[in-house]
């Protein structure tokens, strides 16, 4: 569970935890600082009404600090727990107030000028037996209210060993008692309410409460401003590699690389020593990006010069070797032969230069034809090419029912497909069907060549479209390849503004080619009605609108 919570916490963002941790230490510094403030208070009331119950008690045996036998026991006992709470008032500190009225017995002092209000106070003889109890009010002076056989009850079970005791008395609420033993064995317990501790401490917790709150608010308000200012460096930084994260840096020639703001790069400071270092990065980056693509161009300059150089002294080699095979004198058989497999290669050798002046090109951004093209009479000869090269496989065409035109290079895509469909020819077993489709949706033109073929191995799927990239045998190649077709489908496709992307298991492999849709000026010469009937011409091809 801990690491559950320490995973959740990593998880969250810089900002939240620095608003969190920064409100939890401010709620707990208040709590703190509350908590000691009303320990200390409630001790100091305390302390103050533990002298004030000992001042009171000390009066309530000694009015007149004449002594231990003086006191209230001088005059008469009777009557005062029944009889009546009438009489003159006389002050204990001057003999100018009233004395206690001896008719109250031993809680006399209650009505003495100076008692604290709730004030109470029970006298019992030797045997325990209550004889006088009273309550101290405002009014009190005039008259004394009794205590209840309950409070008595709950007040005389103090033991009266000279220490203070907490004891709830019931309809008064919590006191604080102190008991002694008087002359002839008769006890005094004497009490103050806790209420007004209680009541005083109750409000500094709400106070305490209520500021702690709000400071928690305040704090947290000004940690959240105070962090948003001070992290939007770091936000700049994350803009600008986020802007640096969008740019084209895989080929072609990248333009200058933005760099975070020289203000934001300020070494004595966390975010501008940040900034400094992606600055430093986006250099090594950017001197990196020019060098490879320095290096990019003086390759594509040699394959392209290469190319051009290698197509004379190839067609050479071919023209050569046809004219001293076809000559007037008869050669060997071994040497014809020899002639014979001499032309091929020099034709295959022809055809990989042309492949490689053509990524030349396109790598170079050199633009292509462009005018409408109507998509399915292209798909209609490239199928009936390939079932002319690949007799033994099940050729079919899924056409709609009208045009279907994009704007291009007529040239260049009737290469994409024939390289497609070439694709599926050589790396299927005889009698694989494969079937070339044209839809139309969302503004784009969607080509699909499909075949049921075993399929290409899933650890292929990703590198199918590089250069020079071979099937394992489970797709064995029945003639020479280059290894470029795909890769000049995926250049011809990107330079028309496309995409096209593979999906393969087995029994179902579908390369999907997706050019946008365009408006053309006028409509393209081939006849969409002849499709048809072209396709059929073919033989053994299927048409499907």
């Amino acid at each position: 569970m801990r690491r559950g919570w320490v995973r959740r916490w990593a998880s969250w963002s810089l900002r939240t935890r620095l608003l969190v941790t920064t409100t939890v230490l401010m709620g707990l510094l208040g709590g703190v600082i509350g908590l000691s403030t009303t320990v200390l208070l409630k001790a100091h009331l305390t302390g103050n009404l533990q002298a004030q119950l000992r001042s009171t008690a000390d009066f309530a045996v000694d009015p007149y600090g004449a002594g231990p036998q003086s006191g209230p026991h001088t005059g008469p006992q009777s009557g005062a727990h029944s009889g009546s709470q009438s009489g003159s008032q006389v002050g204990p500190h001057s003999s100018a107030l009233p004395s206690p009225d001896p008719n109250r017995g031993g809680v006399a002092f209650l009505t003495s000028p100076g008692q604290l209000p709730g004030t109470v106070a029970a006298e019992t003889d030797a045997l325990g037996k209550v004889t006088s109890s009273g309550v101290s009010e405002r009014n009190s002076a005039f008259q004394l209210p009794l205590l209840t056989t309950a409070q008595q009850a709950a007040l005389t079970a103090v033991r009266t060993d000279s220490d203070l005791h907490t004891v709830a008395l019931p309809g008064l609420g919590d006191y604080m008692v102190l008991a002694q033993v008087l002359q002839d064995g008769q006890r005094l317990y004497v009490g103050v309410p806790l209420q007004s501790v209680e009541s005083t401490v109750n409000e500094l917790v709400a106070i305490e409460a209520v500021i702690t709150v709000l400071g928690v608010i305040g704090a947290a308000l000004a940690t959240a401003a105070v962090i948003r200012l001070s992290l939007r460096p770091l936000d700049r930084v994350a803009a600008t590699a986020a802007r640096i994260s969008r740019l084209p840096l895989d080929q072609g020639e990248v333009a200058e690389l933005v760099r975070v703001p020289e203000a934001d790069t300020d070494a004595r400071t966390e975010a501008g020593q940040v900034g400094a270092s992606l600055n430093r990065l986006i250099d090594h980056v950017s001197a990196a990006l020019t060098a490879r693509h320095a290096s990019e161009t003086r390759v594509r300059q040699f394959v392209a010069d290469a190319s051009h150089e290698l197509r004379t002294p190839l067609a050479s080699i071919g023209g050569y070797a046809e004219l001293t095979r076809r000559g007037r004198d008869s050669v060997p058989p071994d040497t014809a032969y020899a002639l014979s497999r001499i032309e091929s290669e020099a034709g295959r050798m022809t055809r990989l230069v042309e492949d490689l002046l053509l990524l030349a090109r396109l790598d170079a951004g050199r633009p292509l034809e462009r005018q409408p093209v109507d998509v399915p009479p292209l798909v209609v000869d490239a199928v009936r090419d390939a079932h002319a090269a690949v007799p033994d496989h099940r050729w079919k065409v899924e056409l709609p029912d009208g045009p279907v035109v994009v704007g291009g290079d007529p040239h260049r895509l009737h290469q994409v497909l024939v390289n497609l469909l070439a694709n599926a020819g050589k790396h299927t077993p005889a009698g694989t069907t494969v079937t070339a489709s044209v839809t139309a949706a969302d503004g784009s033109c969607v080509v699909r060549i499909t075949d049921d073929g075993p399929g290409i191995p899933p650890e292929l799927l990703p590198s199918v479209f590089e250069r020079f990239a071979r099937g394992d045998h489970s797709r064995s190649r029945a003639a020479g390849s280059t290894g470029l077709g795909l890769a000049i489908v995926a250049a011809v496709v990107g330079s028309h503004r496309g995409m096209v992307e593979v999906a393969s298991e087995p029994g179902n492999t579908v390369f999907t080619v997706r050019l946008p849709t365009a408006e053309p000026d006028a409509e393209p010469d081939a006849d969409p009605a002849a499709r048809p009937a072209a396709a059929t011409a073919a033989g053994g091809v299927g048409v499907r609108p």
